[in-house]
């Protein structure tokens, strides 16, 4: 992976330097597979909890100091934990990390569909579960973790992901053509498109096609469908605000396909545990008076 040409940014936006988020652009090899791939370093004396919201991707994450630590999973009975390296699959719960002081490491954003590509295993296996990166990539896991964390820059630690997926990739690993088209439908739709009508596309039963959905991304059609579109507002919404914008949420979920407002609020605490506003305030800060706000990883 090269660091991309942009100097260090915050969600999205120039920042000082000691608040560090680096993109990098995949190897070609990988990027049917990587959604996105960042180092990050912030937090100073920042402290509280961040929640980490259901998505499209899996999450890679592997530390550089502090481990990750974990409240609360997705799944309300796995137990708290902390971790050095961390892969997270698909969810429709919120994950509870508690931030103290600076955290660093390099993060993934894995698409489900190359997870036997990478991890060998279907993302269905890590269906709203946190698991250690050694325990599902084992051997390859702790040279992964030990190549990252004494690489002394970006770049190194990049080019240290990258040495051992390339390694590992296993390019035509992949599931059945139908739902590797279910979910690029999903996704090219925004989350908006009948369970139906993604079945009829694809030429299976909807029956069918939940029971292979599911086993493969660990969701169901109708729930990834919700995800996406989710996913979409709420990027929306943290654009939005962090470009000094006030929040419109009428006019974002008419944009992102919800029925009204209220549809939306209503997801929004599904997903996230908080109505939208409240999101935006534990998050990011004030934001009711329009000013940008304090930003993340």
């Amino acid at each position: 992976m090269r660091e991309e040409d942009d100097e260090p940014v915050r969600d999205g936006h120039p920042g000082p330097v000691s608040d560090e988020w680096v993109p990098a652009r995949p190897h070609p090899a990988l990027r049917p597979f990587i959604a996105s791939a960042v180092g990050y370093r912030y937090g100073g004396s920042a402290s509280g909890v961040h929640r980490g919201l259901p998505s499209p991707s899996l999450t890679f994450v592997v530390t550089l100091d502090e481990p990750l630590v974990l409240a609360a999973h997705p799944d309300p009975q796995q137990a708290p934990g902390r971790y050095d390296a961390l892969l997270g699959g698909l969810h429709t719960r919120p994950a509870l990390i508690t931030q103290t002081g600076w955290q660093a490491g390099v993060q993934l954003a894995l698409s489900p569909l190359g997870a036997r590509a990478l991890l060998g295993l279907p993302a269905g296996a890590l269906a709203s579960l946190d698991c250690p990166v050694a325990d599902v990539l084992g051997t390859d896991g702790a040279e992964l973790i030990d190549r990252v964390r004494s690489a002394p820059d970006w770049a190194g630690r990049f080019a240290a992901l990258e040495h051992v997926l390339l390694r590992r990739l296993q390019a035509d690993s992949v599931p059945a053509p139908e739902v590797v088209e279910a979910w690029r439908l999903t996704l090219a739709s925004g989350g908006r498109l009948r369970v139906a009508d993604v079945a009829g596309r694809v030429g299976w039963s909807e029956r069918h096609l939940l029971t292979r959905f599911r086993a493969e991304t660990g969701l169901t059609p109708k729930e990834a469908a919700r995800v996406v579109r989710f996913d979409r507002a709420r990027r929306a919404l943290a654009a939005r605000v962090a470009g000094g914008g006030p929040p419109d949420l009428a006019a974002l979920a008419v944009a992102t396909g919800y029925a009204d407002q209220a549809h939306l609020t209503r997801e929004w605490r599904a997903f996230s545990g908080l109505p939208p506003t409240r999101w935006l305030a534990a998050e990011f800060g004030i934001v009711q008076d329009g000013r940008t706000p304090v930003s993340t990883p």
